[in-house]
């Protein structure tokens, strides 16, 4: 397996290009497979999750092609209907099929998804709406069983959860209704950039749907969609994660091709603890300090402090002056990386959903192991910052999500190289 070794102590310079964004794209494959002809999307990184819904297409009997950050995808061969556990065990996305293909084929067999150990991620929401809509789903031996040979009829759903409204069931409801006879309204939507991106995408496919970016979506169904060439919106989390560098090095960034008002409350955040942030119509250019104020952060559902950005900041937070309380409201468990950090000097204590950070000085290099996606970037920024030598060891977490990852940052002055481990 890989690992990155970093020499820390660097102050990054210079600019950085943010890649299209992985949790925008995994939906809009999925559902491309309701277009009729071929779909072509721009903007697509390439990233371990991509190359798998990429097989999963494949192996469904779509003809794929990837290349210079274009798909194009051919659903009209598609002649298989369920999609193995080799193939969803690594990436919870993978369950965005399950809307499309029921909506447009009436039935469905899917592994149980996988993906990061951040704590409990039930899928009910996706079954209740589904099932809803009229189809009719059991679990049997792993697998998520559906068949809607009756068609699917629109009606009125609630969606929220005991955390919030589900970005990913919010996407599958939404495909799944595209095609369901009369009007769906879809309460407590999800209301992500990336939602958004996909409700633009199938609205240019020719659904059509209102309220697009409120909690309050109105569908009525429609007969076919056209298939069309659609460029993806770039990742606010990359984007989040690259300010962060910048200011956690006390260097200097400027973050291009990216969306400001995709980040307000992570901004609001970063300026409250003294970090300035410049930001015009696709850039950020955020000009590091020596030292930062503490501060309190609550994640929740957009347009709130984004869950995929807790960890990185809880980096950032272990050197700032004073003491920040971080409260995770999506993922509960979400601080496996708490334990890494304090292996490089940090100071978290625990208590339950909350992580109390008391500031010190700097971070000490070590070995640490990454445990899912957004904790190998923070595991990276604090490396960044800690005196001597960091070893982050399973690094194939970090290929599901960042393009380039350590290409990018040694551009931007890290001592950062790919080993083995």
């Amino acid at each position: 397996m890989e690992k990155f070794e970093i020499n820390g102590g660097k102050k990054l310079f210079g600019e950085v290009e943010i890649s299209g964004s992985k949790n925008a794209v995994l939906p809009i494959m999925a559902a491309s497979i309701l277009a009729e002809g071929k779909s072509i999307i721009h903007n697509v990184p390439r990233l371990e999750d991509v190359f798998t819904m990429i097989k999963i297409l494949t192996y469904l009997g779509a003809n794929v092609k990837f290349d210079n950050q274009t798909l194009e995808i051919d659903s009209s061969g598609i002649n298989k209907f369920d999609a193995p556990y080799e193939f969803v065990k690594t990436m919870r996305a993978s369950i965005s099929f399950l809307g499309p293909l029921i909506a447009k084929f009436k039935k469905a067999e899917f592994s149980l998804p996988g993906g990061c150990v951040i704590g409990s991620r039930p899928i009910d929401l996706h079954i209740k709406g589904l099932q809803e809509l009229g189809a009719d789903i059991k679990i049997s031996d792993g697998y998520i069983v559906a068949d809607a040979e009756n068609g699917l009829k629109g009606r009125y759903i609630f969606l929220g959860g005991n955390f919030g409204s589900s970005v990913l069931a919010t996407c599958n409801l939404m495909c799944a209704a595209v095609f369901a006879q009369g009007e769906t309204i879809i309460e407590f939507a999800a209301c992500e950039p990336e939602v958004i991106d996909l409700a633009l995408y199938l609205s240019a496919m020719g659904a059509k749907i209102s309220g697009i970016g409120s909690p309050y979506l109105k569908i009525e169904g429609v007969k076919t969609l056209k298939s069309v060439e659609w460029t993806v919106i770039p990742d606010r989390i990359e984007t989040g994660t690259f300010i962060l560098a910048g200011a956690i090095t006390s260097g200097k960034i400027k973050v291009k091709k990216c969306q400001p008002y995709h980040l307000g409350a992570f901004l609001e955040k970063i300026t409250a603890c003294g970090i300035t942030c410049e930001k015009g119509k696709d850039y950020i250019e955020v000009s590091g300090k020596s030292f930062w104020q503490a501060t309190d952060i609550v994640t929740l559902p957009y347009p709130g402090f984004p869950t995929d950005l807790q960890a990185q900041m809880m980096a950032f937070l272990c050197l700032a002056d004073g003491v920040s309380v971080v409260t995770e409201k999506i993922f509960p468990e979400r601080f496996i990386h708490v334990s890494e950090l304090n292996r490089l000097g940090a100071n978290i204590i625990l208590n339950g959903a909350t992580a109390i950070i008391r500031g010190v000085k700097k971070f000490y290099g070590a070995k640490v192991m990454a445990s899912d996606l957004r904790a190998s970037a923070a595991l990276v920024l604090a490396g960044l910052m800690a005196e001597g030598k960091t070893e982050v060891s399973r690094i194939y977490h970090l290929r599901r999500g960042y393009e380039n990852f350590e290409k990018k940052l040694q551009n931007l002055g890290a001592e950062i190289i790919t080993g083995k481990e």
